[in-house]
């Protein structure tokens, strides 16, 4: 019976590593941080297929350095700002309109989703940067 709950808890890993791989692969275009969903698919799928693992720790240092460029300026978070807003346009435009190529609702879902995920993403590495920056600023400040 443990076996069969294993076998079930590792393909369910599996299958939603990769799916967040693959968004992942998909976001990459965009100027946010979309190397982070590819790293939270390698863990999870590293979780169900453990010869993997030895990807996680490169995926992880790459994914973490991306999150933290897509808002170094900025800049960088305008640009990233605009396609957000752009991909959630698009998401109605596409749901609306049927005149256009693979219109209908689940393209203008899977537009909008993506633009969620973007500021979702941003607002992650955002914070997470700002984070860092007060720690290196207070580290600082006591070795004075």
């Amino acid at each position: 019976m443990a076996r069969g709950v294993e076998s079930i808890r590792r393909a369910a890993l599996g299958a939603v590593g990769a799916v967040l791989l693959v968004v992942g692969v998909a976001l990459l275009v965009l100027p946010g941080p979309g190397l982070l969903l590819v790293f939270a698919g390698v863990v999870l799928l590293s979780r169900a297929i453990p010869a993997l693992d030895r990807f996680v720790a490169p995926v992880r240092t790459r994914a973490l350095r991306a999150a933290e460029e897509s808002v170094s300026s900025p800049w960088r978070i305008a640009g990233a700002v605009l396609v957000g807003l752009f991909l959630l346009a698009a998401g109605v435009v596409w749901g609306l309109l049927p005149e256009l190529p693979y219109s209908g609702w689940a393209t203008g879902t899977s537009l909008i989703i993506s633009g969620c995920v973007l500021f979702a993403l941003l607002v992650w590495s955002h914070r997470r940067v700002r984070a860092e920056r007060r720690a290196a600023e207070t580290a600082e400040h006591h070795a004075r």
